[in-house]
């Protein structure tokens, strides 16, 4: 490892001081622990490393222990040279203490609800060959299907795939020890012990199960691919023990290439009767070889014997002629291997110098981190192995390859292994500059390998052998660790610590003690509640004993909360973005309803706990799923858990999904980070059954594909679900909120509590934390791991803990003697357990939670709790459940009548099936199972009791998934109470700091309760009783452990103040005591034994007096081990946790070990972009096959969301509000609100005594045109505009108080009606259908629809005009273009006699502003899909935007100049357009022999708001409604149109509409199915009638009016077909918007608003000048002036204002009397009307004084002229003669408030003479 060459290292002296420091770490004996190294390979009692895993593992460590030692503790040389089978079958059994008898066979029951069927395996999977052997079998490479013989079924072989590695030769040899298989049948792997693989096949033995007796025959397939019985397995060699030490010495191995056997060998001596064979080929990896073994440079032939096929690597074992022994992994001295003899010669062996070559060698997956052999090349310079290093040292010196070369090897090669592992640790990728700067680093900073080397040797070497110890530990997945323990107990390897524990800490027997108690005792035991433990009553009063009244228990009922409010609508605006993402993988408008499941890990109490809350939520009534009456019973078909019913229930799911296609359903996948192995893997490896389902279900095609199913997954640690390969978008995370701002905690009642909170309270600097860690009980591990190094740490610690728990039950009841050799912390928690109940008349107490992940401990543990509880005579007082996933909780009897009385109201059959309807129970619940699977806990559950939870937890999410139990809601005052109780300044911390020392003595004492005696009696002799003394225990923890610093920090600084440290002690405790009695005014006693440790939180005594006590909800308190509670204390402030500096999750690894940290602030969403930067999914993973596409890119499953949240925040409730809002958010899509109004001015309307039949289809034009024209508009729009004069009008008596009249308009009504298959869309609508329509090929670019300019002359501007199209190349079919250059020629009409029923003959043009997503203009289902020409007609500036959503569609783009214009220019030039390419295609269709009067004249203006069209059936009676009015059933806008577009004679009609709906259209007296009257909103126009009918440019307001009654009073017929209406959606955006008037010159921001009466001025005066068109401010100042300008006509019907040629609103308390000045037109009967006012609006040439003088005005009337200019104005005065009749004043002259570039119109009031 020296330096190898110049200029490596950049500074000589670090090197230096190095080198000298590891070099003193070696040479030291005393306070540094020997180097790893030797502990891990020179130990005589420590295990062997396995080679031939990937990584060395401590369960292969453990697992095949070699017993070392005969009974006086010596190596045991055997000098039998012959054992007969049944000593060899013993000697395997025996693994436990010398002294103990040999534990007979008995197999292990088979795992409930497993099959037991011979022949079967447990999963129920036929093995027998007769059903196998026309199957493909698939099995791993390097594995042979084998036959195996049951005792029961002699004439059945069953399959299996065994890894031929553990399989014999032909000659009987080299097979290596141990086991390997899989189950052919389920396909569970990875069976490493025959005993367990013969349980799962049904195997049922009586003896001890070996694979030499029952694994029989190879299985070869035959020519016909027959699977068969082949050769017998040659075990046969290695039964018969050769005494002849020399027979087969100098064999051969006819496997191995001649040039490298060696030439002779002979026996060495060694006293067993083993041989050695082949030294080349090396012993090298303990008999078990490992891949990379095989030589590199030189190439080995295959076998040639007649066993299946083997690997080159497989040859090189070494043979032996001893039968293997079972689960002994390495040869150590008890197992007699020889070393090899000198005698035979032994190349030497240089291993590579580099490891690069190595490394690049492709090899397969299994090798890459594996054990490289040591190469044999020509002799050089050498390093001579020892001869019997081997057998000195146990084990083999593993050398790790570290920097420079390495020298040669000479003598006994096989006794060492040379390992790259060291190495590749240090591979980091070259990093450019750029990747420098985005870490902080410069190149300089990084070390070099060798530097990196160094360093991690000296941190190696200091580790202590419980460092070591934990770090082989945290090795194990959770999986293998769960099975090493199993393990441990099957085999009876605890049997040593099992008899330490018989025993109490006095050394009595526990169980003749127990025993003694319950004889004492007799029949009476320990009262249940409201008594202390010392009074006893006999059982039957005991479960007699029922609460006397119903307690105050704060039993949390279900309900939604803000925050959970919050998330759910977060959910829901993402579901919403992946419809609007435009990728067409969601269409909301597609579904009318909402369906779910829940799948939930495989937890029997999760499960109910899930059904428990979809029940009380409601949510399946509301998503209209179930009616309330079978809500409860069904709700089970919504949860699925992940075990074999699985399948089966989600196949019925799927079924659903895809036969209910308008059915949005979502598939919530709670804890989603349960279990994340891929569906393949777990098949191939970990064999566990369950493993993978969730793979199997979430990724499986039918899930991906289905278009109606979003998935939603949900976990509270989302770390391994966010890695580079994750499925999810990132954007598709939706994050639980952070509440840190001080308003948002004002609101609610409680607060969250969770692991940030729990670590930083360790600085609220006070006696009592809620996280703690019991010393006492961690220095007694220490001496238990010490003296048991061959067991795992968990089970020490469990045995410790039952022991702990049970001795503090004897202290507290019976034997105060062993209240000194309990710890403080288990005393306190055992004492509050027992007297809480005492001190309750209902009995309720506390829960405490012991989490024993194991559940083999676990049943150990509650077995052993339960006896000790039941022989004090406590088995009313408390009850004890195991807490396991795959089982319901049992409660007994008497507890569970108890909880019913509580509750009240609960049925005959209630029983508690979740932890929450255990509130109140006094209980100890034992938490099994691999991992805790978010079940919610009571508000009783006080403590936490995490001490098993250790070095196998170190990563993120298990370590935060422990903690996450203790997580919950709190009251407010249980925060800010203590976070006040000790605030220290910068200074105090620095002191504090610095006298860390000082406050060691502090430590003990604050921990431990005081006792009668001193108060650290107890801790000697709790330690001594496990062989340790106080004082050295006490030493070696305060040296190892500068932990539990906030208790330290907070005593020693007050320490330093003037105070003694008794003082500041107590003044402390005060303080804090103080604070919990605020909180909860507790009135529990002092115990006279047993001061409890001063709470922080003192948890509400239930007394009676104090019943409001409870409802403070108050946190968890947690005791940790060492190792958990270091790494969580060490939090200062952030908002992440120190766990987050762990490997996120067991299944992902880092990209890169340099990268940079993630940093104390991140949010949760931060926190997933680095890891999904700085992860990577592990080979099992289930997102593992998600790599990157070729294109870099990754694929991210479109419709999947996850929910991330920390535990027990409320996210189930979040996900069924999400649900349900999802629910109501499809039915608004599927809604819309329509206005519904009553038309007005009903009672004007002029009566016709034409009468018409009510059944016709269509209008009769001779009847129709007699008619006369209703001139009153009706359409509830405009309620607030002047009435149009009638003769009928004139008889309405008008009140003065009518209307107020208000600035703010009154709100319109609108009614919420469901959208049909013909409505018409906005932008947010997606379909299959229509996306072709609404969208251009996506391949397609904007530029595919085509600019086209078309110019035409018009007489009304007099100029001419040049409008522009934009056509998409697949709308150019409905348009004619030149044959040179493309050039625009037409539009292309129909003609009148075309009868297509797949088309609409009329164009249809849409004007739409400020709508381009609003605007409803796809029209593709309200057409049914067929063919139509639809054009938008939009203003220039809104082009790009318009273009944008709806590319597909033929714009009209108005003129630069009508930018600013109203609603009447685009009117105006869709019909002068019109009527020009009507001409246009005339003149085409004429050439082509087509009369003029054929072509189609009609077009439809339709607004951008008509979304639904209705037919009404004015008079059939329906069965089925009585109403007299009829019926009515939504049609299509095709239909409407094609009705109307087949009225006979209908060139003769100018305009035809349809009536507007609202809700009394049907119970209203029947109605003529025709009116003459106004139309809007939808019309068919007549353009070549109404060529001569202009729509007013100019007008922003009313222009429909104006333009209905121009049309009427030129003589042409206006129709409205009753029998359809058309429905208008209220849409807030857009549309005919006022504008915002301000002045033209902004002087200020803050102005008042100007009002309309403001909009005119005087010529020429310092009036604000408006930046608005002259026009607008005109029509709005005539609306709000009418008691100005025309103040005789007010509430005055009879005396109307008259208005030549147009109509304008002057207010709702004037009518108007329209009169045309045209030749020949059609006008009202006004003859003897006085009018009491004269609007002359813009008036052309056939306005004449003769006109003006037909009719007659009141005295006083009012005149009111507008003209365009000044000097038109002065004309028209004149040309009309009005000074003749009418006075004006000059300062009667007024202008609109524009400035002159904007040409304001000008207006002269005048009064009649």
């Amino acid at each position: 490892m020296g330096n190898s060459y110049a200029g490596q290292l950049k500074s000589a002296r670090f090197e230096e001081a190095l080198h000298n420091s590891i070099e003193a770490s070696l040479r030291c004996s005393s306070v540094v622990p020997r180097p790893i190294f030797s502990q891990l390979y020179l130990d005589p009692d420590q295990p062997p490393f396995l080679p031939e895993d990937v990584k060395p593992k401590v369960e292969e460590l453990d697992k095949e222990l070699v017993h070392r030692y005969s009974q006086n503790g010596n190596l045991d040389f055997s000098t039998n040279q012959t054992v007969n089978e049944m000593e060899d079958e013993e000697e395997d059994e025996d693994m436990s203490d010398s002294s103990s008898p040999p534990i007979p066979y008995s197999q292990k029951p088979a795992p409930e609800g497993s099959c037991t069927t011979d022949g079967f395996c447990q999963a129920g999977k036929d093995l027998r060959l007769v059903s196998l052997c026309m199957e493909q079998i698939d099995i791993p490479a390097g594995f042979l299907l084998v036959g195996a013989k049951s005792p029961n079924l002699p004439e059945h072989i069953l399959v299996c795939a065994v890894d031929k590695r553990f399989l014999p030769d032909d000659h009987g040899k080299n097979a290596l020890l141990g086991f390997s298989g899989n189950c052919i049948g389920c396909g569970e792997r990875g069976f490493r012990y025959f005993t367990e693989f013969s349980n799962h096949i049904n195997l049922k033995l009586t003896t001890q199960p070996k694979k030499q007796k029952h694994l029989k025959y190879y299985l070869v397939r035959s020519s016909q691919g027959v699977l068969s019985k082949g050769p017998l397995i040659c075990w046969k060699e290695c039964r018969s023990r050769q005494s002849s030490a020399a027979s087969l010495s100098a064999k051969p191995n006819p496997s191995v290439s001649p040039s490298t056997t060696p030439e002779g060998g002979s026996a060495n001596g060694y006293k067993s009767g083993f041989t050695q064979t082949d030294v080349a080929n090396g012993n090298a990896n303990g008999g078990r070889n490992n891949a990379l073994s095989t030589t590199v440079s030189r190439p080995m032939p295959h076998s040639t014997s007649p066993s299946p096929g083997c690997a080159a690597g497989d040859q090189a074992s070494m043979s032996s002629s001893g039968p293997p022994k079972k689960r002994h992994r390495g040869w150590s001295p008890g197992s007699p291997v020889p070393p090899p003899a000198l005698a035979v010669p032994v190349p030497t062996i240089r291993p590579s110098t580099r490891t690069e070559p190595l490394l690049s060698v492709p090899v397969p997956q299994s090798m890459l981190t594996g054990i490289l052999q040591p190469q044999p090349i020509p002799a050089g310079e050498t390093v001579i192995v020892p001869e019997n290093l081997l057998n000195n040292s146990g084990v083999r010196p593993v050398i790790l390859i570290g920097y420079g070369t390495l020298p040669y090897f000479y003598g006994n090669v096989g006794d060492i292994v040379v390992s790259p592992l060291l190495v590749n640790c240090y591979k980091i990728p070259q990093l450019e500059n750029k990747d420098l700067d985005l870490l902080g680093l410069s190149s300089s900073q990084l070390l070099s390998v060798e530097n990196m080397i160094l360093l991690t040797i000296q941190y190696l070497v200091q580790l202590g052998q419980y460092q070591s110890r934990a770090l082989a530990e945290s090795m194990l997945t959770t999986s293998e660790f769960l099975k090493e323990i199993s393990y441990e107990l099957i085999t009876g390897k605890v049997s040593f610590l099992a008899s330490h524990f018989k025993n109490t800490s006095l050394g009595d027997d526990l169980d003749k003690l127990l025993e003694k108690m319950l004889q004492q005792r007799g029949e009476s035991v320990i009262i249940p509640f409201n008594g202390d433990v010392s009074e006893c009553v006999s059982s039957q009063e005991a479960i007699a004993m029922v609460s006397t009244q119903e307690p105050d228990l704060d039993v949390d009922t279900f309900q939604i909360y803000q925050p959970q409010l919050t998330v759910a609508r977060k959910l829901l605006s993402q579901v919403c973005a992946i419809a609007d993402s435009g990728n067409q993988s969601l269409d909301l408008g597609h579904f009318s309803k909402v369906d779910f499941i829940v799948i939930v890990p495989r937890s029997e109490v999760l499960v109910q706990q899930t059904l428990q809350r979809i029940r009380q939520s409601g949510v399946l009534v509301d998503l209209g799923l179930e009616d309330n009456g079978t809500a409860y019973q069904r709700a089970e078909k919504y949860v699925v858990r992940l075990d074999n019913e699985l399948q089966t229930k989600f196949e019925v799911f799927m079924r659903r999904v895809k036969q209910n296609p308008y059915t949005l359903f979502v598939l919530v996948h709670d804890n989603a980070h349960v279990d994340l192995t891929s569906a393949i893997s777990s098949s191939l490896s970990h064999g566990e059954p369950n493993h993978g389902l969730a793979d199997r279900v979430i990724n499986c095609r039918e899930v991906l594909e289905a278009f109606n199913l979003l998935v939603l997954q949900v976990s509270s640690f989302p770390y391994a679900l966010q890695t580079q390969q994750s499925r999810i978008s990132s954007s598709n995370e939706v994050h639980w909120i952070q509440s840190d701002t001080v308003d948002d905690a004002a609101s609610e009642e409680k607060l969250y509590f969770g692991l940030n909170e729990y670590s930083k309270s360790l600085q609220w600097g006070v006696t009592s934390p809620l996280l703690r860690c019991d010393e006492t009980f961690e220095k007694m591990v220490n001496t238990l791991l010490e003296r048991y190094p061959r067991l795992h740490s968990m089970v020490i610690r469990c045995y410790l803990l039952i022991q702990q728990y049970s001795q503090a039950l004897m202290a507290l009841t019976t034997m105060a003697s062993l209240r000194d050799h309990s710890t403080p912390e288990t005393l306190s928690i055992m004492d509050d357990l027992i007297t809480s109940p005492g001190k309750d008349k209902n009995g309720c107490g506390h829960m405490l939670v012991i989490r024993v992940p194991s559940v083999q401990l676990a049943m150990l543990a509650k077995e052993r709790l339960q006896e000790v509880r039941d022989k004090l005579g406590l088995q009313y007082r408390f009850e004890i459940l195991l807490g396991n996933p795959a089982s319901e909780l049992t409660v007994a009897k008497h507890f569970v009548t108890r909880l019913k009385a509580w509750r009240g109201n609960e049925q005959d059959d209630w029983i508690p099936r979740t932890y929450q309807d255990l509130e109140g129970l006094p209980c100890i619940v034992i938490l099994t199972g691999k991992d805790p699977l978010g079940e919610t806990f009571p508000r009783s559950l006080k403590y936490c009791d995490l001490r098993l939870i250790d070095s196998s937890y170190l990563t993120r999410t298990a370590l935060e998934q422990e903690v996450g139990l203790a997580c919950c809601y709190v009251s407010k005052e249980a925060i800010r109470g203590p976070i006040v109780a000790l605030d220290l300044s910068e200074k105090e911390q620095e002191k504090a700091n610095g006298s860390e020392n000082d406050s060691d003595e502090l430590l003990i004492d604050l921990d431990r309760p005081q006792s009668n005696s001193s108060a650290v009696t107890g801790t000697s002799g709790s330690l001594a009783d496990n062989g340790v003394s106080s004082s050295s225990a006490a030493d070696k923890s305060q040296k190892q452990a500068p932990s539990l610093n906030f208790q330290a920090v907070a005593h020693s600084s007050v320490d330093e103040g003037a105070y003694s440290s008794f003082t500041a002690r107590e003044t402390l405790k005060q303080e804090c005591d103080s604070l919990g009695n605020q909180m909860a005014s507790s009135t529990t006693p002092k115990l006279s034994s047993l001061s409890s440790v001063s709470q922080t939180f003192q948890w509400p005594a239930q007394s009676a007096k104090d019943s409001k006590a409870i409802r403070v909800a108050l946190p968890r308190i947690v005791i940790l081990s060492k190792a958990a509670y270091c790494l969580l204390s060490s939090q200062k402030n952030g908002n992440l946790p120190s766990s987050s500096s762990l490997l996120p999750h067991a299944d992902v690894s880092w990209l890169s070990s340099l990268r940079p940290l993630l940093h104390k602030d991140m949010s949760s969403e931060e926190q997933s972009l680095y890891y999904r930067q700085w992860t990577v999914a592990r080979q099992h993973h289930a997102d593992f096959s998600n790599q990157a596409e070729a294109s870099g890119t990754r694929t991210f499953h479109p419709r999947r969301l996850l929910l991330t949240g920390p535990p027990q925040v409320g996210k189930t409730g979040s996900y069924l509000q999400f649900l349900r809002i999802l629910f109501r958010m499809l039915i608004r899509l599927l809604e819309v609100d329509v206005y519904d109004e009553e038309e007005i001015n009903t009672n004007h309307t002029e009566n016709s005594e034409i009468t018409q039949s009510s059944n016709d289809h269509w209008p009769d034009i001779e009847i129709f045109s007699k008619i006369s024209f209703d001139l009153s508009v009706h359409d509830p729009k405009y309620r607030n505009i002047s009435p149009v004069y009638t003769e009928q009008l004139s008889r309405v008596k008008q009140e003065t108080s009518k209307e107020t009249k208000s600035e703010e308009p009154k709100k319109r009504e609108t009614v919420s009606m469901m959208l049909t298959k013909y409505a018409a869309y906005n932008t947010f609508h997606h379909c299959e259908q229509c996306h072709q329509y609404m969208d251009i090929n996506p391949t397609a670019q904007v530029s595919d629809s085509t600019l086209h300019a078309f110019t035409f002359s018009s007489s009304m501007l007099g100029e001419e005009v040049q409008l522009h199209f934009i056509i998409p190349k697949s709308k150019e079919n409905h348009f004619v273009f030149s044959k040179q250059g493309k050039h625009l020629e037409s539009m292309r009409l129909p003609l009148v006699s075309d009868k297509n029923l797949n088309a609409v003959k009329s164009p249809i043009f849409t004007p739409s502003s400020g709508r381009h997503e609003h605007g409803l203009l796809n029209l593709y289902h309200a057409m049914e899909g067929i063919s139509h020409l639809h054009l938008l007609v939009v203003k220039e500036y809104e082009m790009p935007l318009y273009r944008k959503y709806w590319p597909n569609h033929i714009m009209l783009v108005l003129p630069g100049m009508f930018n600013n214009a109203g609603v009447g220019a685009a009117r105006f030039l869709i019909k002068e357009l019109s009527y020009h390419n009507l001409e246009l295609e005339r003149n085409r269709l004429e050439e082509l022999g087509v009369k003029r009067q054929c072509v189609w004249p009609f077009i439809v203006v339709m607004d951008d708001s008509c979304v639904l069209w209705n037919m009404h059936s004015l008079h059939e009676q329906s069965s089925q409604s009585l109403e007299p009015g009829g019926f009515s059933k939504n049609v299509s806008l095709k239909s409407v149109l094609q009705h109307i577009e087949a009225t006979p004679k209908i060139v003769h009609y100018a305009i035809l509409g349809i009536q507007k709906w609202n809700s009394k259209l049907n119970t209203r007296k029947s109605k003529a199915p025709f009116s003459r009257c106004h139309v809007r909103d939808f019309i068919l126009l007549n353009i070549d009638l109404t060529q001569n009918v202009q729509y007013d440019l100019n007008r922003y307001f009313c222009e429909d009016v104006d333009f209905n009654l121009r049309t009427n009073s030129s003589g042409l017929l206006i129709c409205r077909f009753n029998n359809f209406s058309v429905m208008k959606k209220h849409i807030q955006v857009g549309g005919q918007k006022d504008f915002v008037v301000k002045p033209k010159i902004m002087v200020s921001d803050s102005m008042a608003p100007i009002m309309p009466l403001q909009y005119v001025c005087a010529p020429d005066s310092e009036h604000t000048l408006l930046a608005a068109p002259s026009q607008f401010l005109l029509e709005k100042f005539l609306q709000h002036a009418t008691y100005k300008l025309f103040p005789k006509a007010i509430h005055n019907f009879k005396n109307p204002v008259l208005a030549i040629d147009c109509y304008l609103n002057i207010g709702l308390e004037v009518a108007i009397c329209y009169i045309s000045s045209r030749p020949h037109s059609v006008n009202v009967n006004c003859e003897g009307v006085f009018f009491s006012g004269l609007l002359l609006y813009l008036c052309d040439s056939f306005v004449g004084a003769d006109l003006l003088k037909r009719f007659r005005f009141l005295k006083g009337a009012t005149l009111c002229v507008i003209c365009q200019d000044r000097s038109s104005l002065r004309q028209t005065i004149v040309r009309l003669e009005l000074e003749d009749e009418w006075q004006f004043r000059l300062r009667d002259e007024f202008q609109t408030a524009n400035s002159s570039d904007d040409e304001p119109l000008y207006f002269l009031t005048g009064r009649h003479i």
